[in-house]
């Protein structure tokens, strides 16, 4: 007998948000070159209404398709405006990922003063996306 797999959602957290002029490509592309996974996408054709993109060690973005939506807010978040910054443990190998996959690097590999190492790329669509091993300051009680 198969077991039930856990379907729980996840705790609440930050999702960013992203607006793409081509989500379906961006989608893949943002798998291929730095390992986000596919948890949902919503919409036909090449139009995307909601995606969600897990990142493996926690957290995700969610984009969508640009599209001609009056009076909607969202329509002020320009395709290619986003920066983020990902934790992983491996910024060599997901360098070397996102390099062979063609993102543009900003900046390589290098260890920071305040103890990361990171590297920065764009996406095709022109999002600013850090890569790093910091986990942030230790939250305060």
């Amino acid at each position: 007998m198969a077991r039930m797999t856990d379907m729980r959602a996840p705790a609440p957290q930050v999702w960013p948000t992203l607006k793409a002029h081509d989500a379906r490509a961006l989608i893949r592309f943002l798998v291929e070159a730095f390992g986000f996974e596919e948890t949902v996408v919503h919409g036909e054709g090449d139009t995307v209404d909601h995606a969600e993109l897990s990142w493996p060690p926690g957290g995700g973005v969610m984009l969508g398709s640009v599209r001609d939506d009056p009076g909607n807010p969202w329509n002020d978040l320009a395709p290619g405006s986003f920066g983020g910054y990902a934790v992983t443990d491996d910024v060599d190998g997901l360098y070397a990922r996102a390099s062979a996959a063609g993102a543009e690097i900003l900046r390589k590999p290098a260890d920071t003063g305040y103890g990361s190492r990171d590297f920065t790329a764009r996406d095709p669509e022109g999002n600013l996306w850090s890569f790093g091993t910091y986990r942030g300051a230790p939250r305060r009680g």
